[in-house]
């Protein structure tokens, strides 16, 4: 080696070790030189596979490919399919393996992980319960059932002397083989050692990676001034003793979960949508220049708001929304969106976001909502739904002290 190569050498080797990711605290990353979040995958461990494959996060074998890359799933792995024990086993797995890599996989907390935790069962599927079926689940149930009667005539002798004679059938019908199971697994009240609420609490609620924030539903204006360890920690708490009275964000329209003001909608119980005053507040206070969230589906495409400062990245994976596979990636490159057909570059400004979306339609002709997406974007109708629901809400007041931690 000559005297010049070795300048060179030494001259190129504290670049390496200043572009190395940094692990600033559990809630903030950066340096990291890709990035790629994935939306609501719902249940549907094929469609979910099909997206990490897409996304080169995992080889044909399904084990981790992607080196350095953090993969951020954006929550809601539960419910409306089959397979959420199935996909919960691998992103495990999945992250131990990105880990020893240089990688990480950080799984955010949605709504529907906590809806399993606290017992809301609406959306679960029933592969879900069947995933849970052994040869021990009929007797099982059998027991629970007389346990259950037992309490009732205990409880209520002049209505137990009532029921219809078909009552266990309603009975059953409500608590399918394998439910008795899928509680003792979820739910910390059943039992403490719940393997999956466990898994749940040990996740985040918000993160942030280099310059983006990722969580399932958004930041509103009443957690404006929260810290995201703040948000955390205060879902964790209050899933380990789950009093429906007093939920705070876990069932808050407004929280962290729920919340819809950053797709641009505006539900009867929830704020109007954010506005551009808003969302750079928030920014702001984390340190930010963008919001990645799940939680809002916009059938197919990963969909920029406010001139890029919003990226909603629930395309609905799932085949119960549609089996739209697609997910964001961010490099030093730019931002990204991936889809079966190739990759586009997200437009800077919503002026562009017509020519955007034309270019997504050219690479998925089967897209029936599109056309009609972009025949709206290119009439500048702002006041019709082009991101579920109307930009540029005026008379919104910013909410004060968003710079406040909590």
């Amino acid at each position: 080696m000559t005297p010049r190569m070795l300048l060179m050498l030494l001259l190129f080797v504290p670049v390496l070790a200043l572009a190395e990711a940094r692990e600033i605290d559990d809630y903030q990353w950066e340096g990291v030189e890709r990035v790629v979040a994935v939306g609501d995958i719902h249940g549907d461990y094929g469609n979910y596979m099909a997206t990490l494959k897409l996304a080169g996060l995992v080889d044909k074998k399904g084990k981790w490919a992607a080196g350095k890359t953090h993969f951020v799933q954006l929550g809601d792995l539960p419910d409306r399919g089959p397979d959420t024990l199935k996909i919960i086993d691998h992103i495990t797995q999945l992250a131990k393996q990105a880990k020893r890599k240089g990688g990480r996989v950080h799984s955010l907390i949605g709504n529907h992980e906590v809806m399993n935790v606290t017992g809301d069962l609406r959306y679960v599927h029933p592969g879900e319960y069947e995933a849970f079926v052994s040869r021990d689940s009929e007797s099982l149930r059998d027991r629970y059932y007389q346990l259950y009667m037992e309490r009732y005539e205990a409880a209520d002798p002049e209505g137990f002397a009532q029921l219809p004679d078909d009552f266990r059938a309603q009975w059953e019908a409500n608590h399918p083989l394998g439910w008795l199971e899928h509680r003792q697994a979820w739910d910390p009240k059943w039992n403490p050692e719940a393997e999956y609420a466990r898994w749940v609490m040990d996740k985040k609620i918000a993160i942030r990676v280099n310059d983006s924030l990722f969580l399932h539903g958004g930041i509103g204006p009443y957690y404006c001034g929260n810290s995201l360890q703040w948000m955390t920690e205060q879902a964790v708490q209050r899933m380990s003793s789950f009093d429906p009275e007093n939920a705070g964000l876990l069932t808050d329209p407004e929280g962290p979960l729920w919340y819809r003001g950053l797709a641009g909608q505006a539900p009867e119980n929830q704020s109007p949508p954010a506005t551009v005053a808003q969302v750079e507040a928030i920014l702001e206070r984390h340190g930010a220049r963008r919001i990645v969230v799940g939680h809002s589906p916009t059938s197919g495409i990963v969909w920029p708001r406010l001139d890029g400062r919003v990226v909603l990245a629930d395309t609905g994976i799932s085949a119960h929304y549609g089996g739209h596979v697609a997910y964001l990636e961010i490099t030093g490159d730019g931002v990204f969106a991936g889809y079966p057909g190739g990759k586009l570059a997200l437009p800077a400004s919503d002026a562009e976001r017509a020519d955007y979306a034309t270019a997504v339609l050219a690479l998925k002709p089967e897209d029936k909502q599109l056309p009609k997406r972009i025949e709206r974007l290119r009439d500048a109708d702002l006041s019709a739904p082009v991101d579920a629901a109307g930009d540029g809400e005026e008379g919104v007041p910013v909410v004060p002290n968003c710079g406040t931690s909590q």
